[in-house]
């Protein structure tokens, strides 16, 4: 997993403009149990093995946050992050919670900078819920262990992982993450809901960060880790006018990089077409860091990432 090729690719999870967690892409997930079959996820018992809907709340400067419950102990609070590619657990976490490493091999963990990666070791998490203790999810879900995180969070947590074999849904207005069943429920390219598309997950070669594909061609990563809008890395496709000050982004690898926000721009994804978009530049990054859709862009949408369908759908939210 600590290819050079793979680590290059991997390289983002924003938790905040002051922070960059780390991020590398291609977990692979390992002793799922099957779900239960033929029922919208809405209409099933709260005993099913379908997870429950869970709160979310925004910390300043932290992000998405949920409490966490790891192999019965807890809770603790993950960021909740589409961007990182993985799991990571503080260590401190880890040794309370009875973790062992499932290998004495330690994978490289990048940052947004250029600078030197941290290692993690690998760990398998037996038991996990969110929300709630007795909100349990599928069984198996991979992590990481590393000894650094912002001050507050005891891990940042990639949905996609801790919902497989599901999908899920993050309501950004409502402050939800909900599962989408698959099994009763798949989205369609041309079923398109009002103000809102439906688009193909792109994904990287051996990993499951959701990327969507904008009218000009760009790829971009769908990251709620992100307090950003579009994240950009090169002058050449923005305006420079009414640039505001910069700010430092630091990395778990102990780089940094700086942002600039610039003149909102127009972005278009599938039949959607959004507006004087909050458009950030990224000056110092890594030369293979993609264009992001963070929080700021993200914000007034219920978005549903299917991956059994490989589509995730971007639609308007009403507020609760």
């Amino acid at each position: 997993m600590d290819q050079p090729g793979l680590q290059a690719r991997a390289l983002i999870a924003l938790l905040a403009i002051t922070w960059a967690a780390p991020v590398f892409g291609a977990a692979h997930s390992t002793g799922r149990r099957p779900p239960k079959t033929g029922s919208p996820v809405s209409d099933l018992p709260s005993g099913s093995m379908v997870p429950r809907p869970v709160r979310l709340r925004e910390g300043r400067g932290l992000g998405l946050l949920v409490h966490a419950w790891v192999n019965g102990t807890g809770p603790y609070v993950f960021a909740v992050d589409t961007g990182a590619g993985t799991t990571l657990i503080r260590s401190e976490i880890a040794r309370q919670s009875g973790m062992t490493a499932v290998n004495s091999r330690r994978t490289r963990i990048g940052g947004l900078s250029n600078n030197k990666a941290v290692s993690g070791e690998q760990v398998i998490i037996n038991s996990l819920a969110l929300g709630q203790s007795n909100n349990l999810f599928p069984a198996g879900h991979e992590a990481f262990i590393v000894s650094e995180l912002p001050s507050g969070i005891d891990g940042i947590l990639d949905p996609t992982e801790a919902y497989e074999p599901f999908g899920y849904v993050i309501d950004m207005p409502n402050r939800q993450l909900l599962a989408f069943d698959t099994t009763a429920n798949r989205l369609k390219v041309g079923s398109e809901p009002t103000g809102g598309a439906v688009v193909r997950w792109v994904r990287e070669s051996g990993g499951k960060r959701p990327f969507v594909r904008l009218g000009d061609n760009r790829l971009a990563l769908i990251d709620t880790g992100s307090g950003f809008g579009l994240v950009i890395t090169e002058y050449s496709t923005v305006s420079r006018k009414n640039q505001r000050a910069r700010a430092t982004v630091r990395d778990l690898g102990g780089g940094a990089v700086t942002s600039r926000r610039v003149e909102p721009t127009t972005v278009t994804i599938g039949s959607l077409v959004l507006r004087r978009v909050p458009t950030d530049i990224l000056i110092g990054a890594h030369e293979d860091v993609p264009v992001l859709l963070g929080r700021d862009a993200l914000y007034p949408f219920r978005i549903t990432f299917d991956p059994a369908s490989r589509l995730i759908e971007i639609a308007p939210s009403t507020e609760n």
